[in-house]
């Protein structure tokens, strides 16, 4: 079982393609209707914030509030608990990012001449070609900076991905065909080593989306990760008190997996 992570140019044909793999083999396919459904299941406000925050770019004011890292967290998050179960089309928000070194994804970016995504805009918004041009460029930009200012990485560089496709070369049809190969392929490297690294990736996401959305901490940073022996802690905090609190609620919260906490007080 395999997992498909789609990174896509607005008009690009990217969802109809992650739509066909999913019906062809049977994905669970997991799109922003879904991921902001979940967040927004946490309550009225996240709701409102994750509307407000996705493919949306930042203020440098937006980038360092409360809300927006805890809407990164929680984004990261339930994107590796749908990849968890395998067999999962996972649309945008970096994905690929998540689940790189995880030999049974496959992360794709598909891209398309302007020209053709205009001309596909046009049709399915029915809009002129103006304004189809400016959607295509707006929404581009925005999804750009709001994966670099989560992840740090440019959207459009071919090195983040395993295949790149050209719509404008191939055809929907003829790349669902070659990804439906592709995925059957890849289901070899599903063993419970890789699964285990999967898992403890996902758990650290967990882990630190509830801390950063409980709001009786206060932590500007924040970064969880599994080292193949437990699961570390780094961030800043303001006190001896708030360093036990946030110690005991990630133990609480990783079960029984061991914790190292590597928080340092803000002077």
């Amino acid at each position: 079982m395999a997992i498909l992570t789609i990174s896509r140019e607005y008009g690009s044909g990217g969802r109809e393609i992650g739509q066909a793999v999913s019906s062809v083999l049977g994905y669970e396919y997991i799109d922003k209707n879904k991921i902001l459904a979940d967040i927004g299941a946490l309550g009225k406000k996240w709701e409102i914030w994750g509307k407000d925050l996705d493919e949306h770019c930042p203020t440098i004011w937006e980038k360092y509030d409360w809300s927006f890292r805890g809407f990164a967290a929680l984004l990261q998050s339930h994107i590796l608990h749908y990849a968890l179960g395998d067999k999962v089309v996972i649309m945008g928000r970096g994905g690929n990012f998540l689940l790189k070194d995880i030999p049974y994804a496959l992360r794709v970016r598909v891209t398309a001449p302007i020209k053709t995504r205009v001309e596909r805009i046009m049709k399915r918004e029915t809009v002129d070609m103006d304004t189809a041009r400016w959607l295509a460029e707006k929404t581009d930009k925005e999804r750009a900076c709001l994966i670099y200012s989560i992840y740090g990485k440019h959207w459009d560089d071919p090195e983040e991905y395993d295949m790149v496709f050209d719509t404008g070369i191939l055809t929907i049809n003829e790349i669902t065909n070659i990804l439906k190969d592709a995925l059957l392929d890849k289901e070899r490297f599903r063993t419970d080593k890789t699964g285990g690294i999967l898992e403890m990736r996902a758990i650290a996401a967990k882990v630190k989306a509830e801390i950063l959305t409980d709001p009786s901490f206060f932590i500007p940073t924040l970064e969880v990760y599994y080292d193949g022996k437990e699961l570390i802690l780094r961030g800043v905090i303001h006190n001896a008190a708030e360093h036990k609190r946030i110690e005991d609620a990630a133990k609480k919260l990783a079960e029984d997996i061991p914790i190292r906490c590597e928080l340092h007080y803000r002077l």
